[in-house]
């Protein structure tokens, strides 16, 4: 078999094995909820009597968020994007996000689109891994930042500073492969090679850096209105390092949307930051209908309306 013939074999079994984690996940999810169903009934209660000005304050904030992905993915590339279609290609991939495990639907729409403005596939893969590395260290030095100027916000257990030495080991380990691989080596050249151009133009990086950190403060945002339109007196911080910490531990399993994993980790980590059971579920309904369930059927229309007009 050759490797071309190989390829679509090891998408198979990868598929395969991603729909076997999200069928377990939503199993999980499902039975967790059956087993508190009293408790989602007074979420929902309290979620109907939620506070009209910070439910649009936080609708406000869930539409700029589509806004900011477009900074970040125009911020990847040196072309200039059709500003218009770029705004519609994020909104479009929030709802393909939904349908596709571990990203991949947004990914798609993504990757469909930059093509389609005259990429090559290797350079939009590229501009794509740029984007989701660059949020990912965005959250990090969010968390940090957030640590270091409120340290109450976390009490850090004394196995955390154990922890933090696997870091550095597993950055040596992938360091190593990517030595070792001739081809990675290549591949990781022409790859910081593009971050490089991107970087050069100061209107660029501010753009991919800038349209980052808003994203992840808006998403942060849309969960903060939340709890403050259900009543909840949380600290802000607590809330926003209740999103980073739920988002980077849902971002391990690859369910469409985080579907099932974020929501099981926001509760939790909202509920650690002090808040009831039921105020934490209201926070987490609310936050995903304006994030992913309401939004749904109107990105797929723009998705399909791209797709007709050969944006896809």
């Amino acid at each position: 078999m050759t490797a071309t013939e190989s390829l679509p074999v090891t998408m198979g079994r990868r598929l395969y094995f991603q729909l076997g984690i999200t069928l377990i996940v939503l199993a999980a999810a499902g039975w967790m909820l059956a087993a508190h169903r009293a408790t989602l009934d007074n979420g929902t209660d309290r979620l109907a009597a939620a506070d009209g000005e910070w439910l649009a304050l936080a609708c406000v904030a869930a539409v700029a968020t589509w806004v900011c992905a477009a900074v970040a993915q125009q911020g990847a590339v040196i072309e200039r994007l059709p500003r218009g279609r770029l705004v519609a290609a994020q909104f479009a991939a929030g709802a393909a996000n939904h349908l596709l495990p571990a990203g991949a639907g947004a990914t798609v729409v993504n990757l469909r689109f930059l093509t389609r403005c005259g990429l090559s596939t290797r350079r939009s893969a590229t501009a794509l891994a740029v984007k989701a590395a660059v949020g990912g260290i965005v959250r990090c030095a969010l968390g940090v930042a957030l640590l270091v100027a409120s340290p109450g916000t976390v009490r850090l257990s004394a196995r955390v500073p154990h922890a933090l030495v696997l870091l550095p080991a597993a950055a040596a380990a992938v360091a190593l492969v990517v030595a070792v691989s001739g081809r990675l080596r290549r591949e990781v050249r022409r790859a910081f090679a593009d971050v490089r151009d991107v970087h050069r133009s100061r209107a660029r990086a501010c753009a991919l850096w800038g349209g980052s950190v808003a994203f992840a403060l808006l998403h942060a945002a849309v969960v903060v209105a939340m709890v403050h339109a259900i009543g909840l007196g949380l600290p802000a911080s607590r809330v926003v390092m209740a999103y980073l910490v739920a988002s980077g531990a849902a971002a391990l399993l690859p369910t469409p949307g985080g579907l099932g994993s974020l929501d099981a980790a926001l509760a939790l980590a909202l509920t650690a930051a002090g808040a009831p059971g039921p105020a934490a579920v209201s926070t987490v309904l609310g936050y995903r209908l304006l994030t992913g369930w309401l939004p749904m059927a109107p990105g797929l229309l723009v998705l399909a309306l791209l797709a007709r007009r050969s944006a896809l």
